[in-house]
Order: C-alpha cells, then sequence, then structure tokens
C-alpha cells in the first residue's frame, strides 16, 4: 500500500515539474517576441494614423509582420536549437520596426510642421551704421531716429509703438518720403537709427550698393498677419501650387522679395504638370496695393505670399489654391539630400565657378543653386535663368517620385523642415502621398515660361526710381493661361 501511494505522489511531482519547464522553456526567447509584437503594433498603428499607404498595402503588411510574429513566438516552444534562430530574427525585425517606427514619426511630424501655415511675418528692424557704438536699443535711447511715410504704415505704427513701449519714451522721429531716403540720410549721418521694414533691403540696395555691408541691425520687432486660409481641399482633384523661391536668412515666414515664381499646374487623375515661371521683373499691376501703378512681380512678396498669389492669379485669370515658399539658398541642402540631381540644360555655359555642358548634367546642392541663379551667360537674361529654374524643379520632383527617395529619407526630412512652407494641411499632403503610392504611376513635366521685354521704369514700391522691368508679352501670358486650363480640364 505505502508502495503504490509513493508511486502516485511521485508521478504527481513528475508532472508538474514537466508542465512548469514548459512554461519556462525559452522564456527569454518568448519575452524578445512579446517586443516584437508590441513593435509591430506601434509601427502599424503609425503607418494607419500618417494616412500616407494605401488601405491594401497597410492591410497586406499587417498580415505579414503578424505573421512572422506567429513564427518566431512559436520557434521558441520548440526543443530543438532551432529556437535561437527564432531569437536572432525577432531582435534584427524589432530593429528595424524602430527604425522605421522612428522614421515614420520624423516624416508625420515634418509633415506638421511644415504644411498649414496660417501667417505671415512683417520684420521690422531698427538699424544702425555699422560702426556705431551702440550694441542695443536702449544704447540708442536718445537717437534721431528715421521712417519713412510712404509704404506700410500700418506696420510702421506698430514698430514705433514697440519701441516707444521699450524706451520708456517717444523716439525723436524725422521723416523721409521713400525709404532709400531715410537709408540714405542714416549713412550721411543726419540721423542715428533706422526704422523700416527688413523686406524693403532688397529696394534700398538697388539704389545704395553694398548698403547692408554698411549698417547693423540693433533691434527686430517681428509683425504676424494671419493669411486668409480656404476649406480643406480634396487633392484627387486638379489645383495650382504657387512655388515662391525666396533668399531670407531668418524664419521663412518672413515677407521676402520673391526672386522665383513658378506655378505648378497639377492634375492627378492625367498625371501631368505643368510648371511655368513668371520673370521676377514682370512690370504689373498689384492687387489691393499698387492700385493703378505698376510694379516688378518681385515686389509683390514684400507685402506677403498671399498678396503675390493674387498678383499671378490676376496676370493669368486662375484660381492658385495653395502655396509653398522655399528658400533658395536652403535648396543646397535638398539637393544633397537627395543624393545629387540629373538636370538638363539647354545651353553649356560658365556660372559662378561651375561648368555646365548642353543636355544632362549632375549636380550637387551648390551647382544647382548656380544653375539656378545664372542670367548673365545667356541672351534672354533672366528668361532663361526662369527656365533654367524650372529644370532644377522638374529634376527634383523626378527624383523626389522614385524609389531612390526612401535611401536618403531621413537627410530629406531634415532639410525640408527647416526650408519650406505651404498652407497644404498635412492631411492633404498625407492623401496625396497616399495617392501617389496607389497609383504608382509616373508623371509627365512640361515647363514653359512667360515672356516680355525689358525697360526702365519707376516701381510703386520704389518711388521714382527708374528700375529694371520687364513688360509682359500678353501673346504669351493668353498661350500660358490657355496650357492652364487645359491640364486642369484633363486635356
Amino acid at each position: 500500500m505505502s508502495t503504490h501511494r509513493h508511486s502516485r505522489n511521485s508521478n504527481g511531482h513528475h508532472s508538474h515539474g514537466k508542465n512548469s519547464r514548459a512554461v519556462t522553456r525559452n522564456l527569454p526567447g518568448k519575452l524578445i517576441t512579446l517586443v516584437q509584437l508590441l513593435m509591430t503594433v506601434i509601427f502599424v498603428a503609425l503607418l494607419w494614423n500618417s494616412g500616407m499607404v494605401p488601405g491594401r498595402y497597410l492591410a497586406a503588411l499587417a498580415v505579414v509582420l503578424f505573421v512572422l510574429f506567429g513564427v518566431m513566438f512559436g520557434l521558441q516552444f520548440l526543443r530543438s536549437k532551432i529556437y535561437i534562430l527564432g531569437i536572432v530574427l525577432s531582435v534584427l525585425i524589432s530593429i528595424g520596426l524602430g527604425f522605421g517606427s522612428y522614421y515614420l514619426a520624423r516624416a508625420n511630424q515634418m509633415l506638421a510642421d511644415v504644411g498649414g501655415a496660417t501667417y505671415k511675418t512683417d520684420n521690422m528692424i531698427v538699424v544702425v551704421r555699422a560702426d556705431d557704438a551702440a550694441e542695443n536699443i536702449l544704447d540708442a535711447k536718445d537717437y534721431k531716429y528715421g521712417i519713412q511715410t510712404s509704404l506700410d504704415q500700418e506696420n510702421n505704427q506698430k514698430m514705433m509703438d514697440d519701441i516707444e513701449s521699450v524706451l520708456g519714451q517717444a523716439p525723436d522721429v524725422d521723416e523721409y518720403v521713400t525709404v532709400q531716403q531715410e537709408a540714405q540720410a542714416l549713412l550721411n549721418g543726419e540721423i542715428g537709427a533706422a526704422i523700416y521694414n527688413e523686406a524693403f533691403t532688397g529696394i534700398i540696395e538697388d539704389e545704395i550698393e553694398g548698403y547692408s555691408d554698411q549698417v547693423k541691425i540693433l533691434y527686430q520687432y517681428g509683425i504676424e498677419t494671419e493669411i486668409a486660409q480656404e476649406e480643406e481641399k480634396d487633392v484627387d482633384q486638379p489645383f495650382n501650387i504657387y512655388i515662391s523661391g525666396i533668399d531670407v536668412s531668418g524664419d521663412i515666414t518672413t515677407n521676402s522679395r520673391s526672386d522665383v515664381n513658378i506655378i505648378m499646374t497639377v492634375n492627378p487623375n492625367t498625371h501631368k504638370i505643368l510648371l511655368t515661371t513668371t520673370p521676377r521683373d514682370y512690370y504689373v499691376t498689384i492687387p489691393g496695393i499698387s492700385g493703378d501703378q505698376r510694379d516688378k512681380l518681385t515686389h509683390a512678396g514684400i507685402y506677403g505670399v498671399d498678396v503675390s498669389m493674387s498678383t499671378l492669379e490676376s496676370i493669368y485669370g486662375i484660381d492658385i489654391t495653395y502655396y509653398a515658399r522655399v528658400n533658395f539658398t536652403s535648396l543646397i541642402r535638398i539637393v544633397d539630400a537627395l543624393g545629387g540631381i540629373d538636370v538638363y540644360s539647354e545651353y553649356a555655359f560658365e556660372g559662378r565657378g561651375y561648368q555646365f555642358q548642353e543636355g544632362m548634367n549632375h549636380m550637387d546642392g551648390e551647382a544647382a543653386l548656380a544653375f539656378s541663379r545664372e542670367r548673365y551667360s545667356f541672351e534672354s537674361g533672366d528668361n532663361q535663368r526662369g527656365k533654367n529654374q524650372e529644370a532644377v524643379l522638374t529634376a527634383i520632383l523626378q527624383k523626389a517620385m522614385s524609389p531612390a527617395l526612401l535611401a536618403n529619407a531621413s537627410e530629406l526630412i531634415t532639410s525640408v523642415s527647416d526650408c519650406v512652407e505651404t498652407n497644404m494641411t498635412r492631411t492633404e499632403m498625407a492623401k496625396f502621398i497616399n495617392m501617389q503610392l496607389s497609383d504608382a504611376a509616373s508623371w509627365e513635366i512640361e515647363s514653359t515660361a512667360a515672356t516680355g521685354t525689358g525697360d526702365s521704369q519707376a516701381c510703386y514700391s520704389s518711388g521714382s526710381q527708374l528700375l529694371y522691368v520687364m513688360w509682359p508679352d500678353e501673346a504669351s501670358v493668353a498661350e500660358i493661361s490657355d496650357k492652364m486650363q487645359q491640364v486642369l480640364s484633363g486635356q
């Protein structure tokens, strides 16, 4: 009897130990695969929230990832050494998913940072001569200040109020009709400091060569103005987007002359893009600003990107839904992040230390910027420069729409975040990316450029000073307008 009881207890004890070992066998490996499961859930959730990946691709990827988890987890229950392979693969998959989640989060943040722009900034400044001893505005408390009275009066008044608040007293002010007269008075020593919108610096330099090297900024005050926003659009419908190339060292929202003015007419259904360049010196009226008086197109940017858009809408008789402002100095970083671009040149020429051959040229960022800025090598000057800028933009678009983009995604995300802003929302951009991935279709890109005749005329923003301008060729404008309508209508 006692022997029988001992045998039963022994069997019971043996059965309990076997179950315990089964549960604890390869416990570290099982925990590692559970980490893989967690990383899978995070990665899939980020993809789903981004809205960038088509549903069928997301579903297929999710099935593959969860099946991989099931396989790796199942291997941990085997007695053979193959479970070690499962652990190694699980670690590698988890690392890959970790990196993928990190870059997805960065891409989502980049779209949020770049998109949804809702305001423009006027950077009002106080400048003194470069050799002035003052180091801050309080050092210039008792200086005589200059201010211009012909333009930008609302911002001038806000700046005056701010200076009075900072100094604790109203500044002693002399008034000048134009900003150029004010700047010259500063250099002549008639005033100790000058107050104006930094966007007018280019206009001053048109008259006073080397002006910026002769002064220093003592104080800055940013005035933000909201830009009217339209409701979100369906990006699967044709639209126009204005690409403004600026050259500012500060915040990209700062109002500045627009040296590059390209309208991208996009039809997502026919996969056609028309790039239209309008010369910066086009002599046009600026709606809501200049009345019947004409001004250079580039000067419209002084009053904000929305004013540049309305000016171009008036020229071509179109609606422009979106805009993208690009700091063309930072173009260098974008091109380098893409690993360089292949640009077609209509001419062989030398510019800014670079040699370009007729035909295809592989360019890094510095070369692309030099190619985009050169105009003196061409008989048509600014017209050809506009075409070259279109060629660079076309090369960037082609590279960005190719699988090569993935290899340099990290660098591109960093570059774009710093030097591009658009009123296209994060959601709209994500939908457009989703649509492109879903269709996987190539785009047909055509370029055109408005032409005109050079002349010297007074401009609204610069007073009576005669500047180089370009009278629009109305036949060229009408032809481009027709092309835009054809792309938009799907012809």
